[in-house]
């Protein structure tokens, strides 16, 4: 099935978040705010009250990297106390609980902080290139909308377009 990218710019946000409120409204049916994705050249904290919350993924990058670094952490260490000439010596324990648990704990840091950066360099796309709609006008002074649409939302999109005096659209077709 074809998918169209269109990208609307816009001078001025006033307009760009009447679009995306318009578009949160269903003036178009069948496309939602989460289509849309808003490229300007400076953060706009006020956006989220028009696009909602978006969850980040983020917060489970790091759950996970704790789960596994703690989880990790206590077999690696005990087994390698348990393999390494093991000589038990009258009440002493071959695998120390109070200084591996202090070991674990920094471990389970340490997996935790290296699954949030690759988390944030997933999430960010920080990888991956850049989408062939981009301008680099967005980077100057002027506030982008790409939304990523079926075929019959092409037309009704780009009339909420010139409805709040976009500057200029861009389109492409994928397979």
């Amino acid at each position: 099935m074809k998918r169209y990218y269109v990208m609307g710019l816009f001078s001025n946000f006033e307009e760009a978040f009447a679009t995306i409120a318009e578009i949160r409204n269903h003036a178009v049916p069948g496309v939602s705010v989460d289509d849309v994705t808003l490229k300007s050249p400076i953060e706009h904290p006020e956006i989220e009250e028009v696009l909602g919350d978006r969850g980040s993924p983020i917060p489970k990058f790091t759950l996970f990297g704790a789960i596994f670094g703690m989880c990790f952490g206590f077999l690696f260490l005990a087994s390698a106390q348990a393999t390494f000439l093991v000589q038990p010596q009258g009440g002493k324990a071959v695998i120390p609980l109070p200084s591996n648990i202090v070991l674990t704990y920094e471990l389970l840091i340490l997996f935790g902080v290296l699954s949030t950066v690759i988390g944030f360099l997933i999430s960010a796309r920080l990888f991956t290139r850049r989408h062939p709609l981009y301008s680099e006008k967005v980077s100057l002074d002027q506030i982008g909308i790409l939304l990523e649409l079926d075929e019959k939302n092409v037309n009704p999109i780009k009339e909420l377009f010139g409805k709040h005096k976009v500057l200029e659209i861009r389109e492409e077709v994928s397979q």
